[in-house]
């Protein structure tokens, strides 16, 4: 098999790869109820004149099962990391005595646990279009190849087989990770 195969190969499992991580990251994102600090990746305070990640200016631990404790670096920035935490879309809502910030996890009522378990079937969904849509662009780079002569015909359907074997392989890690996720969402 020419190496321009292997390497449109390895670039789609890459891709593919690359996909399943991003989606996994999104997981992490999504409140199940039990403090973990990636909750707070996406928000962002205002640190020195830039509008920065909270972990790149403050210590996030959390000490308890329902409570995070957000050290900042420099005390003056307690009411910015509130501020940001209260105008997110977590519905948290932290207190302070000065130097640190609790933000204690409220239990998730059961309406608000299946409206995250459909954002997460909603999110691997998504993942596995671009698995696809990865898939596709190889096919039909490899079909283009065999235009050109590059590889036969035989050769194409056996790499066309290899690459659906990678896809449903990464669909099915997407599968495994969201009912991981959706089974966390539920028991916490």
């Amino acid at each position: 098999m020419p190496d321009a195969v292997q390497r449109l190969l390895k670039e789609a499992d890459r891709h593919m790869l690359e996909t399943v991580e991003a989606v996994n990251r999104e997981f992490g994102l999504i409140r199940t109820g039990r403090a973990n600090p990636a909750i707070l990746d996406r928000i962002r305070v205002e640190y020195y004149g830039q509008k920065v990640p909270i972990k790149q200016a403050a210590t996030i631990t959390a000490p308890e099962a329902r409570l995070l404790v957000i050290s900042p670096w420099d005390k003056q920035m307690t009411k910015s990391i509130i501020d940001a935490i209260t105008s997110s879309d977590l519905g948290l809502n932290p207190n302070s005595d000065g130097n640190i910030v609790r933000v204690p996890l409220p239990q998730l009522t059961t309406e608000r646990r299946k409206e995250l378990v459909k954002m997460v079937a909603r999110k691997t969904e998504e993942g596995k279009i671009a698995i696809r849509n990865v898939r596709r662009d190889t096919v039909e780079k490899l079909r283009a190849m065999q235009k050109e002569g590059t590889i036969s015909e035989d050769d194409l359907r056996r790499v066309q087989d290899q690459v659906q074997k990678v896809t449903d392989g990464h669909s099915e890690q997407l599968d495994t990770g969201q009912s991981g996720k959706e089974r966390e969402i539920m028991e916490s």
